[in-house]
């Protein structure tokens, strides 16, 4: 769409059983689904921006027999600005937020990394 890029994407993280837990007892792990959604701006000369979006969903445990109170239902949102420092070069700076989580960290993310880009069109 022009100058205008959006992403669509989703995925399952799997966990094994770990029967060496705390305790000597065994730790089950369902999976989570994951789905992002990444709107980005084409500024020119390499440069461009773009707002994210990622849904979080599963990962409950159980301990033993006994099933724990962590449903991972999280939202997060973030930006990002990517800035060339040559042809295949450049800086990436990020942050991003937790609009809504249910179980884990709510975490504010800021970073900053170097990106090496490859491919036919640069």
């Amino acid at each position: 769409m022009g100058a205008l890029t959006v992403e669509l994407s989703t995925g399952m993280i799997f966990f094994t059983k770990n029967d060496h837990y705390f305790g000597g007892k065994t730790l089950e792990e369902n999976p989570v689904s994951s789905t992002q959604l990444h709107v980005t701006y084409d500024l020119g000369r390499g440069v461009w921006a773009a707002l994210s979006g990622t849904y979080d969903y599963g990962g409950r445990s159980t301990i033993g027999s006994v099933r724990s109170n962590d449903l991972e239902n999280n939202l997060r949102m973030g930006v990002t600005l990517a800035l060339p420092v040559s042809r295949r070069n450049s800086i990436k700076v990020f942050a991003s937020t937790g609009i809504y989580t249910s179980s884990g960290t709510d975490v504010t993310l800021v970073g900053i990394a170097w990106q090496y880009r490859w491919g036919h069109g640069l």
